[in-house]
């Protein structure tokens, strides 16, 4: 199956190289190039790409918005961000956003495809300083406290350490999420309706006392319910 990909950075330099490495890989065709934010977000809702490959800086609206309203759309698109940029400030934002992947340009051309279909078969695709960073940040931060309201745990032997106050069905959803995936996705994994899904988060995050879908993420990696992978080579023909 082909992997369609949308391009956007508003540099034409790096935008052309990215293109031409793509195109040049077997399974992937290039769909779009966009300029800038908006660009990106209409392309993303004409030409619905498997992958959009995301720049952050760009004009009128940045990766992180871009990813924003992409996901918002539920236009069954996963963003893979691409850019100079892997501070706090920067990754943060668009991770929380809903990225499902975050590479800084100085990866090589055999990691960038490893990712682009990494992020196309529904897994993440994390920079390895990132990963790192976002473990760092997780181990840093105090564990949430679980509500004494949360009903009757699982079996201990069925759930890993500190998910003591949430169901196997729940703990299954969280790591689905910390996988990268949409409510759309996790419904068709879990063979439930998006209501469904929409309402084991709602639980999730009322029992774990957490504001967001970032906020799960990192609670995911806390409890090892995340196992990064490295990229893997692209097949040879």
């Amino acid at each position: 199956m082909t992997i369609r990909v949308l391009v956007a950075d508003d540099q034409a330099v790096v935008r052309d190289g990215v293109v031409l490495l793509l195109s040049s890989a077997d399974g992937i065709e290039v769909v779009g190039q966009a300029a800038d934010g908006h660009g990106a977000v209409r392309l993303a809702a004409e030409l619905r790409p498997d992958v959009a490959l995301v720049d952050l800086r760009m004009p009128g609206l940045d990766g992180a918005g871009v990813t924003a309203e992409v996901l918002a759309a539920d236009l069954g698109v996963r963003v893979l961000i691409l850019t100079t940029y892997a501070d706090d400030d920067a990754v943060i934002p668009a991770l929380r956003a809903g990225a499902a992947g975050y590479l800084t340009k100085d990866v090589t051309g055999e990691a960038l495809l490893a990712a682009v279909r990494e992020v196309a078969a529904g897994r993440t695709a994390l920079d390895p300083a990132v990963q790192r960073r976002l473990v760092q940040l997780v181990v840093e931060e105090p564990a949430p406290p679980v509500s004494v309201q949360a009903p009757a745990p699982a079996p201990p032997s069925a759930l890993p350490p500190g998910a003591d106050g949430l169901t196997r069905r729940e703990i299954d959803v969280v790591r689905l999420v910390a996988d990268g995936l949409n409510n759309r996705q996790v419904a068709r994994e879990m063979v439930v309706g998006e209501a469904t899904v929409k309402t084991h988060l709602n639980h999730i995050l009322s029992k774990l006392a957490l504001e967001d879908r970032g906020a799960l993420i990192a609670w995911a990696w806390r409890h090892g319910l995340v196992t990064p992978t490295a990229p893997q080579p692209p097949r040879r023909p």
